[in-house]
């Protein structure tokens, strides 16, 4: 990772290393269509324990990876600023398909795009039996 995408980046991990500080509450994600390269961010804002996220922004990479884009970093930044958000969390690492289940293919079955996350569990990356 260059200098650059660092620096644009380290805010968002330095928000996250905190731990939870209160609501507002920022979750960070990024997608892709494998584990090596994301294609999408996501910041969804809860404002309370228990309540179902109030926003959702999403952020598209079409060649690279979102997770070093400074221009994404930048703008994810600001939006979570904007919102007043005290505690940033999210997953290390690539949180599966890019594409999303009832909308971009029927729900239940696995994203004809992105064959690599087809019985795969999110979380660990392991093949599910």
């Amino acid at each position: 990772m260059s200098l650059l995408n660092r620096r644009f980046r380290n805010p968002l991990d330095k928000k996250r290393r905190r731990g939870f500080r209160g609501y507002p509450l920022a979750t960070v994600a990024f997608y892709g269509p494998d584990d090596k390269r994301a294609s999408k961010a996501v910041v969804g804002i809860f404002r309370g324990k228990g309540q179902d996220v109030a926003l959702l922004k999403r952020w598209y990479s079409e060649h690279g990876d979102a997770r070093f884009d400074p221009a994404i970093i930048k703008e994810m930044v600001a939006f979570i600023s904007e919102q007043g958000a005290i505690t940033v969390t999210g997953v290390d690492g690539i949180y599966g398909c890019p594409h999303e289940e009832g909308i971009d293919y029927p729900d239940g079955e696995p994203c004809p795009a992105c064959p690599y996350w087809a019985h795969r569990d999110r979380l660990t990356g392991k093949i599910e039996h």
